[in-house]
């Protein structure tokens, strides 16, 4: 990514929270790179440089500010429109993809060649992929360090390093001083045991459309999986045998407040990084807003709601049931299915938590059932069979590109174009899928102009709302 150095010194001189996570900036005088709203004494332009990446800046021998915290920075993609290989990269990255597994593992699940992979995250991010890994978990550990009271060796394991040693000599490395002298006294922090609750901040770009997030999730909400209560969102999750719950409600400042409550730590990462990607948390509203208002059929709908995201899905398999449980029926008989689906397969928390009670049925236990049972057609209880059988094989977690996940998905028995965009949209992320078949969608459409709409009209229509067609989706069936 190129960066131009006077528009990033004029950011850093303004503090400009505009930029907060779009760049940040190496001072050669003291080794420490900074987000662009450091309170700090502004540096010299002559003594800085500018990197598009935290792990770039890493990489580059900086090491990270102790005032502004650059892990505190929402996660703003400065690779977004660049390359999907590499954004779909880090999307796998952000879910463990190089915890346990080599670089070239990765390039072969996205299609390239290693040599490929690595170039293009040099040129992208500055960083390379196992850099860019090392530099999350760094982060990562040095927030639970300054918002939690867990032990240094178990923040080691929860922010994914393999070994206390390892954990201790990368702190030792990258600040000068042991990860403990970093844990500031006075600092509020939420208790964290075998059955307490770690307590985490995330950062977004605002503005967040947080009524309509939440409602979204509510409608949709899963008896005995999640529900929605308090202003908050609560869900059952489970790790390797092991099950816990989350809650996510806004907190202080440009931040969403995760309570996590799970025994094995190691996990952590990966449910940060799916709370991430329920809330949409890396997506930039104002040049989606923009774009999407130039159409003067959405600019009010725009208008309205500056800060809507598109809610994801907290596990692509559980996703896919859902969406094919979904089709051609209201969004209230497909819960209501699902809770179905929840009670008879679903594996029993042993202690209610208020309204939640089991977590959602594993693939292997839907495939040996008898899906009808539950009062669907036979071809239904055959097409979730289906998407269960293939839940192994990576197709709900991340594609090479939307055009491949959508072929990907459409060879699945009963998954058709509506089910497979759905399915891209919520479970993969995909930013520009389009479910132009679905009746929600033409009535709110022609709620707004009063004609009549058919898909082909709609998704003509949609190629100027491009590459963001999914929020156009979601601004539309907010609107109904």
């Amino acid at each position: 990514m190129s960066l131009n150095r006077d528009v990033c010194y004029r950011a850093v001189c303004s503090r400009d929270a505009r930029f907060d996570g779009q760049f940040f900036t190496g001072v050669k005088t003291t080794g420490i790179y900074c987000r662009p709203i450091c309170p700090a004494c502004t540096p010299l332009l002559k003594n800085v440089e500018f990197f598009p990446t935290a792990a770039a800046a890493q990489a580059a021998g900086f090491r990270p500010c102790l005032r502004c915290r650059p892990e505190a920075a929402p996660d703003f993609g400065a690779w977004h429109g660049a390359s999907d290989t590499v954004s779909h990269a880090l999307a796998l990255i952000e879910l463990g993809a190089l915890d346990e597994s080599p670089v070239g593992a990765l390039a072969t699940r996205l299609g390239v060649g290693e040599r490929q992979l690595r170039r293009l995250f040099r040129r992208h991010l500055g960083a390379s992929p196992v850099g860019v890994a090392q530099t999350r978990r760094v982060l990562l550990a040095r927030q639970l360090i300054r918002e939690t009271r867990l032990t240094m060796t178990e923040i080691a394991f929860a922010a994914g390093f393999g070994s206390i040693r390892r954990f201790n000599e990368t702190f030792l490395a990258l600040y000068g001083r042991p990860a403990s002298d970093l844990r500031t006294s006075g600092t509020a922090r939420a208790a964290a045991g075998e059955d307490g609750e770690i307590v985490l901040r995330l950062p977004y770009r605002p503005p967040y459309d947080w009524p309509a997030m939440l409602e979204f999730l509510r409608e949709r909400a899963i008896p005995g999986v999640e529900e929605v209560r308090d202003g908050q969102y609560r869900r059952t999750i489970e790790f390797g045998g092991e099950r816990g719950v989350v809650a996510v409600r806004p907190g202080a400042g440009d931040a969403l407040r995760v309570a996590v409550r799970f025994r094995r730590l190691a996990s952590l990462p990966v449910i940060i990084a799916r709370v991430r990607r329920v809330f949409d948390l890396a997506a930039d509203p104002a040049p989606i807003a923009a774009h999407l208002a130039a159409d003067p059929l959405l600019a009010s709908l725009v208008d309205a709601r500056p800060g809507l995201r598109v809610p994801g899905g907290w596990d692509g398999f559980e996703l896919a049931i859902r969406a094919v449980l979904g089709q051609q029926i209201t969004v209230a008989a497909a819960v209501r299915l699902a809770g179905k689906l929840v009670a008879a397969h679903g594996t029993r928390l042993a202690e209610a938590d208020g309204g939640l009670t089991h977590v959602f049925p594993r693939p292997e236990v839907l495939v040996a059932a008898n899906l009808a049972a539950l009062g669907m057609p036979r071809s239904r209880a055959s097409y979730l069979s289906a998407v269960a059988a293939v839940a192994g094989t990576g197709r709900f977690d991340a594609a090479r590109n939307l055009d491949d996940a959508l072929r990907d998905l459409r060879a699945i028995r009963g998954i058709g174009e509506w089910t497979a965009h759905y399915i891209a949209l919520r479970a993969l992320r995909e930013p520009d899928a389009f479910p132009a078949a679905d009746v929600g969608l033409m009535r709110a459409m022609a709620s707004l102009d009063g004609g009549t709409w058919t898909a082909a009209r709609l998704l003509k229509r949609a190629d100027t709302w491009r590459p963001w067609r999914g929020y156009a989706a979601q601004h539309l069936w907010t609107a109904l």
